[in-house]
């Protein structure tokens, strides 16, 4: 716990009011999107990158943890305050502090909602293309700390490319910035990219400079419906084959189909076993050509129908049944184990067969969706409490075989706390330990998100 001469004085750093200590208070901060929880000792919310330099500095000296958080979001614990300390919450850090059409960058604060930037760039013929699916409630100092992907990933990457330069508050206290407002860019150590993806373990930070691109004048969405998700995953590379790159490119297998049905209280897809959600972008006449090749292909690839959406209130209906598969699952049972392995996009169809084949062994309901465009799957153990030892052996079974594929334990939702057990399996003790030297350099005192990524002490 903290002593009361160091809360004295983190109340003068953020002021009273922004220094929470009642357990009420600590509790909203505790957890993530994992369910895990731990009670934070304080939460500060600091409004500038001098503040956190001065908790640092005092972080250091009396050697407590600092977790820094955005909205709690994340899907591997990474915010949550596994060994007490004092939680960074950037809630009053969220302004929109530049949009540059000239230069095609926006600066902001790490506190600044994903979907709003998103709102704001559009309103001016621009556009930021990562597209996490809570996007809505999601901040882009998380994006920035998970790397987060989303479901544009297929044509248009993930938040690592999106991010210029960065300011950034190092575990010891220095303000120091990265990157630049050029797309171009060889100045030393690209310390940018070292950060983004770091999960709030290498620093702070307190100000990301990201690429914009030209908003898209033209969207086509369609949805198709299958038999079986292994059809389904068959089209969808057929898709890629063809040369199309579509903006957006999900698969939803037949559980998590009636998970949502149910959820929304409607037959969407007439009984199928899987669906296919497919978005193309770009000009009016390219994208009118793209979405009719894409549906000949569906349709050859024997989608037992194939619905276009003809305006937007359709599409956002569309979008609205793939956004809601996470909450419906929470109807069939009360806990779901929530992994996002990525795999070759060649070998999707393989791995569906050995999670179905892991399933099938442990009894288990598996339910699978995800992005397919870039082999990321969602992969959902649906359980009660007497179900998750059986699940953790089907999780490492899972991660195995995507191993053995050629592919990797996560995707987009960082190894936090969830997976750090697991990190072994994917990256060598020469790589580990190279990356322990990393956090070792830049945090000797080890206050910066404890715990997370590594399972063993530095």
């Amino acid at each position: 716990m903290l002593k009361t001469s160091v809360l004295k004085e983190l109340a003068k750093i953020v002021g009273s009011a922004n220094l929470l200590t009642s357990p009420e208070e600590l509790t909203v901060y505790s957890y993530d999107a994992t369910g895990r929880e731990s009670l934070p000792w304080a939460v500060a919310r600091p409004i500038q990158a001098v503040e956190v330099s001065r908790i640092l500095n005092l972080a250091n000296r009396e050697r407590f943890p600092i977790v820094p958080r955005g909205a709690g979001t994340g899907m591997s614990g990474g915010s949550v305050p596994s060994q007490g300390g004092v939680v960074l919450s950037f809630e009053r850090m969220n302004k929109i502090i530049e949009i540059n059409e000239e230069d095609f960058l926006a600066v902001v604060e790490p506190g600044v909602v994903t979907g709003e930037l998103q709102r704001a760039v559009e309103a001016k013929g621009l556009f930021y293309p990562p597209d996490p699916a809570s996007h809505q409630f999601c901040t882009i100092g998380g994006n920035v700390a998970e790397c987060a992907g989303g479901l544009r990933a297929v044509k248009y990457g993930v938040t690592k490319d999106y991010v210029l330069g960065l300011e950034v508050v190092l575990p010891t206290g220095e303000i120091i910035n990265t990157g630049a407002r050029t797309v171009k860019s060889v100045a030393g150590y690209d310390l940018t990219k070292l950060i983004v993806g770091s999960e709030g373990t290498l620093g702070v930070v307190t100000k990301i400079i990201v690429r914009l691109l030209p908003l898209p004048e033209s969207v086509r969405t369609l949805a198709a419906f299958f038999n079986s998700v292994d059809e389904a995953a068959v089209a969808a590379s057929k898709i890629l084959a063809n040369r199309i790159m579509p903006r957006a490119l999900e698969l939803v297998d037949q559980a998590a189909l009636r998970a949502v049905e149910a959820y929304l209280k409607e037959d969407l897809s007439g009984g199928a076993g899987a669906m296919v959600l497919v978005e193309v972008d770009g000009a009016a006449e390219s994208t009118e050509r793209e979405s009719g090749r894409v549906a000949d292909i569906l349709i050859q690839s024997g989608a037992l129908r194939v619905i276009p959406a003809d305006s937007p209130a359709e599409r956002e209906h569309l979008w609205k049944a793939r956004r809601s598969i996470s909450p419906a699952l929470y109807a069939i049972k009360p806990k779901k184990v929530n992994e996002d392995i990525v795999v070759p996009r060649s070998r999707i169809a393989e791995i569906l067969r050995e999670i179905g084949k892991i399933a099938k062994m442990h009894d288990l309901l598996i339910v699978n969706f995800g992005h397919a465009g870039d082999g990321n799957i969602h992969t959902n153990i649906l359980v009660d409490e007497a179900d998750l030892p059986r699940a953790e052996t089907a999780v490492r079974e899972i991660f195995e075989a995507t191993l053995r594929l050629g592919g990797s334990i996560s995707g987009e939702h960082g190894i936090g706390m969830t997976k750090a057990a697991y990190l072994p399996l994917e990256a060598g003790p020469g790589a580990l330990a190279a990356m322990q030297r990393i956090k070792r350099a830049l945090d000797p005192n080890n206050i910066l998100n404890p715990g997370k990524i590594f399972l063993e002490p530095r």
